[in-house]
């Protein structure tokens, strides 16, 4: 799978507030500033802030644009969101437009007379329509700016903000805490700013996120961890901030090293690992009907893959067979194909083995420059990697009223981008068949049990980078196989003797 911190979009995107206007002396205009983005302390981007207030009506522009670096060849990818409020914070409209492959995802909600919001989401020039219940206490930018000037003098203070982030529709509760001012440097000078930090909670784990602010609410500085490193975004010029990126190998950075060589029978068995993550927060493993997860304390978690058995995640509900804006199992083309390619199959086994077939010849072209394309954009280009594999195969499936799910997860490889005995971000689907879900890998043509399941979604990007951060700080101190199970390792789960791994589809 290519590249997988886009999750970087997602990070800004739900804490608007950082990247609000940050007014520097060498500005476009009066109401533009600018932002360079440095991860690890190279550039990869920039950010572009636009504040323009209208009688009582304020809008916030930003444009963030990055690059990031697979095998030499860049990936630029882009989220403009443009948030439309009272002078007093009250939610008008909003719009986003992502840049994840080579169409654009726009969203754009206006508000109705009856305080509900029309939202259109358009991806590869598809449009769907629904209607969103403003969510009580959420807040765009100008709601973000002036909660954080009225806790700014008051070091100690503990609240929290309820933030929408327009491209995903999604509401982040934060924990705030207002450290006090501080002096901070710049690339263009040093300023006294109010620090304060943000973490927000989330089923895979927590993200800080510190801002340093003027005496106006706008922040200067913005900076959390990504997969090891420090993400930093600092106000400066328009010259500053567009000065030429840097290249970084993030594919490299979100992967997992082995602990050993998996020869290819050793993955179709039982495998055991033993996994260090960091301590304190949510569970980062999910358990599946594939996989089986016991938490031994202070980090360490036990994984066992392989032995499926129902019972490890509940059953589907409606929505795992429902369409969304990437996985269009509604679209006519979607269903003729999916019809046509599990003809006369006797049940949803058979379908699925002859779709997941299917779907592994489909993709023909493996470019390095997409980001995440719908299940629409990869049937017209044939285009795309594990992410294209698994929203195609969902979109099949769902067609034929398969309940069906994409993970995120990661996967073993003896030799990947220069590296050797790695686990890679992967991403295949999960079906309901026979009871149980049951896994299917088109991009690799079979499931063994390398793969490491860390969510599962509808197939919507923005779930895929909600774990993305994961990646960098798992470490897998220990694989076993079933041969080398030795007493003084904890048991398997009672009553689940090590098999196989499924049915290698």
């Amino acid at each position: 799978m290519r590249n997988r911190t886009a999750m970087l979009l997602l990070v800004l995107s739900l804490c608007p507030a950082p990247v609000a206007v940050a007014r520097a002396e060498a500005v476009a205009s009066p109401d533009t500033s600018w932002m360079t983005v440095l991860l690890g302390g190279r550039k990869i981007g920039h950010l572009e802030i636009q504040h323009e207030r209208t009688g009582d009506v304020v809008t916030t522009t930003q444009d963030l644009v990055i690059e990031l670096n697979r095998s030499g060849s860049g990936i630029p990818l882009g989220v403009l969101t443009r948030s439309v409020e009272s002078s007093t914070g009250e939610p008008l409209g909003f719009y986003a437009r992502s840049t994840l492959s080579s169409t654009d995802t726009i969203v754009e909600g206006k508000r109705q007379p009856s305080g509900d919001f029309a939202v259109t989401t358009t991806v590869d020039g598809n449009p769907r329509q629904t209607l969103l219940v403003w969510p009580p206490g959420a807040m765009l930018s100008e709601g973000q700016r002036l909660a954080l000037i009225k806790a700014a003098g008051k070091p100690g203070e503990n609240y929290t903000m309820d933030m929408f982030d327009p491209a995903s529709q999604a509401v982040a509760r934060v924990a705030m805490t207002v450290i006090g001012n501080e002096k901070v440097a710049l690339p263009e000078g040093t300023m006294i700013l109010s620090h304060q930090r943000q973490v927000l909670k989330t089923p895979r784990g927590s993200q800080t996120m510190d801002l340093w602010l003027d005496d106006q609410g706008y922040a200067r500085k913005g900076m959390l961890d990504m997969l090891g490193r420090k993400l930093e975004m600092l106000a400066c010029s328009r010259k500053c901030a567009m000065a030429p990126v840097q290249k970084m190998d993030m594919f490299r950075a979100a992967m997992v090293d082995s602990p050993r060589l998996l020869p290819a029978y050793l993955r179709t068995s039982f495998l055991r690992y033993r996994i260090r993550a960091p301590s304190g927060g949510p569970q980062p493993i999910i358990g599946t009907d594939e996989q089986h997860v016991l938490d031994l304390g202070r980090g360490n978690w036990l994984v066992d893959v392989g032995n499926p058995q129902p019972g490890g995640q509940a059953p589907p509900t409606a929505e795992d067979t429902l369409p969304n804006a990437w996985v269009q199992s509604d679209a006519p083309e979607i269903r003729d194909l999916a019809k046509h390619v599990v003809g006369d199959a006797r049940d949803d086994l058979q379908k699925m083995r002859r779709l997941r077939s299917y779907v592994s010849d489909y993709i023909t072209q493996h470019g390095l420059d997409v980001g995440y394309a719908s299940a629409l954009e990869v049937l017209r280009t044939h285009d795309g990697d594990c992410t294209e594999y698994a929203v195609l195969l969902a979109a099949l499936a769902r067609a034929e009223q398969i309940p069906t799910r994409v993970v995120t997860g990661m996967v073993y490889a003896d030799r990947f981008s220069g590296a050797s005995r790695v686990f890679v971000p992967h991403a295949w689907v999960q079906s309901w068949i026979n009871g149980r879900w049951q896994s299917f890998d088109a991009a690799l043509r079979h499931f063994d049990s390398s793969h490491i399941a860390l969510d599962t979604g509808d197939g919507d990007p923005w779930h895929f980078f909600n774990v993305a951060n994961l990646f960098g700080q798992l470490h897998i101190e220990e694989i076993t196989p079933t041969g080398e199970l030795a007493g003084n390792l904890p048991p398997p789960t009672v009553g689940e003797p090590p098999v196989s791994a499924g049915n290698g589809r």
